[in-house]
Protein backbone atom coordinates (compact mmCIF):
# COMPACT_ATOMS: atom_id res chain seq x y z
CA UNK A 1 0.00 0.00 0.00
CA UNK A 2 0.95 3.85 -0.34
CA UNK A 3 -0.08 6.37 1.74
CA UNK A 4 -0.63 10.19 1.32
CA UNK A 5 -0.48 11.67 4.87
CA UNK A 6 -0.68 15.12 6.71
CA UNK A 7 1.49 15.56 9.25
CA UNK A 8 0.50 18.61 12.09
CA UNK A 9 3.01 20.07 14.18
CA UNK A 10 2.93 19.46 17.39
CA UNK A 11 4.85 22.82 17.89
CA UNK A 12 2.90 25.55 15.86
CA UNK A 13 -0.24 25.20 13.57
CA UNK A 14 1.62 23.96 10.54
CA UNK A 15 0.73 20.68 8.56
CA UNK A 16 2.94 18.80 5.96
CA UNK A 17 1.72 16.87 2.73
CA UNK A 18 3.38 13.82 1.78
CA UNK A 19 3.50 10.22 0.72
CA UNK A 20 4.95 6.67 0.92
CA UNK A 21 4.80 3.24 1.37
CA UNK A 22 5.79 3.03 5.41
CA UNK A 23 4.33 5.39 7.80
CA UNK A 24 5.89 4.71 10.73
CA UNK A 25 9.47 5.19 9.04
CA UNK A 26 8.16 8.55 7.28
CA UNK A 27 6.69 9.86 10.57
CA UNK A 28 9.64 8.77 12.26
CA UNK A 29 12.29 10.65 9.55
CA UNK A 30 10.32 13.55 10.09
CA UNK A 31 10.55 13.46 13.36
CA UNK A 32 14.15 12.86 13.57
CA UNK A 33 14.87 15.94 11.36
CA UNK A 34 15.90 14.12 8.25
CA UNK A 35 13.86 16.30 6.60
CA UNK A 36 14.83 20.11 5.58
CA UNK A 37 11.03 21.32 5.07
CA UNK A 38 9.83 19.74 8.11
CA UNK A 39 12.60 19.84 10.67
CA UNK A 40 12.02 23.00 12.28
CA UNK A 41 8.55 22.29 13.04
CA UNK A 42 9.41 19.05 14.61
CA UNK A 43 7.60 17.02 16.81
CA UNK A 44 4.93 15.93 14.04
CA UNK A 45 1.66 13.77 14.81
CA UNK A 46 0.15 11.69 11.76
CA UNK A 47 -3.40 13.47 11.87
CA UNK A 48 -4.68 12.06 8.70
CA UNK A 49 -4.23 9.50 5.92
CA UNK A 50 -5.43 7.91 2.54
CA UNK A 51 -3.92 4.21 1.69
CA UNK A 52 -3.43 3.93 -1.97
CA UNK A 53 -2.89 0.42 -4.29
CA UNK A 54 -0.63 2.36 -6.62
CA UNK A 55 2.47 4.56 -5.85
CA UNK A 56 0.93 6.38 -8.98
CA UNK A 57 -1.89 7.36 -7.41
CA UNK A 58 -0.91 8.28 -4.24
CA UNK A 59 2.00 10.83 -5.89
CA UNK A 60 -1.35 11.90 -8.01
CA UNK A 61 -3.69 12.51 -4.60
CA UNK A 62 -0.42 14.41 -3.12
CA UNK A 63 0.68 16.64 -6.28
CA UNK A 64 -3.54 17.66 -6.46
CA UNK A 65 -3.22 18.55 -2.53
CA UNK A 66 -0.19 20.04 -2.82
CA UNK A 67 -1.06 22.16 -5.77
CA UNK A 68 -4.92 22.99 -5.86
CA UNK A 69 -6.14 25.03 -3.70
CA UNK A 70 -9.49 23.72 -3.86
CA UNK A 71 -8.41 19.99 -3.07
CA UNK A 72 -6.53 20.92 0.44
CA UNK A 73 -9.74 23.27 1.16
CA UNK A 74 -12.22 20.30 0.60
CA UNK A 75 -9.24 18.13 2.92
CA UNK A 76 -9.02 20.93 5.26
CA UNK A 77 -12.82 20.63 5.83
CA UNK A 78 -13.38 17.35 6.48
CA UNK A 79 -10.66 16.52 8.43
CA UNK A 80 -11.36 19.77 10.67
CA UNK A 81 -8.45 22.11 10.19
CA UNK A 82 -10.74 24.47 8.83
Amino acid sequence: MYYVYVLKSKLMEEIYIGSTNDLRRRLQEHNDGKEISTKRYAPWTIFYYEAYLTEKLARLREKRLKHNGNAIRELKKRIGLI
